[in-house]
């Protein structure tokens, strides 16, 4: 029994870590999700990108593979055709975007790090997906700020993904309901912080995760309190909140 007691004790210390990339009560059923329903129908695409990030000193800020499926099924299911990643890192679920696009689908893709997205770059061009993304190194705040001064692009956007600095969600938030379309939707990856949210004060918790917490925590609070959109959040992955446009 110690010993049974023991496996369930590290079973849950898994779950604590910070980059697990699911929520559910076990590493054994998140295993069974991805080997019946998300691997064999995973483009090769999409493996081969997955697998080249996995390699990656910072592999843990990719996408997961069932949240990249569950993005790819949304867009289609919206028809999306124009959309923006603020957030991109080696292009997985940029990827899973440009897959799900209509071939004149367009993705406008912002990072910091354009070392990262050229990792994946090639992967996406052998895909025949680059025609598909306007690329823009930098922060994204200046270049959002830039693009509601110009006019034209308020309510352009069918789509967007947020996947960046947890400190600015509230930021983006507050530009991002001027580009997306009425009825158009926003996520926000990594809302549920590998369960942090909920730990109690005295948790002990790195201090990169506690301090992200809190503005994770702040945007969740006002997304909830936003007349403005329709929020539905989703333990897929480390928790995404879905938030249509309705006004």
């Amino acid at each position: 029994m110690a010993n049974n007691g023991e496996g369930k004790q590290n079973e849950v210390s898994r779950h604590q870590e910070v980059g697990h990339k699911s929520l559910l009560q076990s590493d054994a059923l998140y295993q069974y999700i991805l080997e019946t329903s998300v691997y064999p129908r995973e483009p090769e695409s999409m493996k081969e990108l997955r697998e080249i990030t996995a390699k990656h000193p910072w592999n843990l800020m990719t996408t997961s593979a069932d949240e990249g499926q569950f993005l790819s099924m949304l867009l289609k299911l919206i028809n999306a055709k124009n959309t923006m990643e603020i957030g991109v890192f080696t292009g997985y679920s940029l990827l899973a975007t440009a897959l799900a696009l209509p071939e004149d689908g367009k993705i406008l893709a912002m990072d910091i790090n354009r070392e990262n997205y050229e990792l994946g770059l090639p992967v996406i061009e052998k895909a025949g997906l680059a025609h598909k993304i306007d690329f823009r190194e930098g922060p994204a705040l200046p270049a959002l700020d830039q693009m509601i001064e110009d006019g034209k692009y308020h309510g352009s956007f069918d789509f967007i993904f947020v996947d960046a600095d947890k400190d600015n969600y509230l930021n983006y938030h507050k530009r991002l309901i001027e580009l997306v379309k009425v009825g158009g939707v926003i996520g926000y990856d990594n809302t549920l912080w590998n369960g942090s949210v909920v730990a109690p004060p005295d948790a002990p918790l790195r201090k990169y995760v506690r301090y992200y917490r809190d503005f994770v925590l702040e945007l969740n609070k006002a997304l909830a309190a936003d007349p403005r959109i329709e929020i539905c959040m989703l333990p897929v992955g480390d928790g995404i909140p879905i938030c249509r446009r309705v006004s």
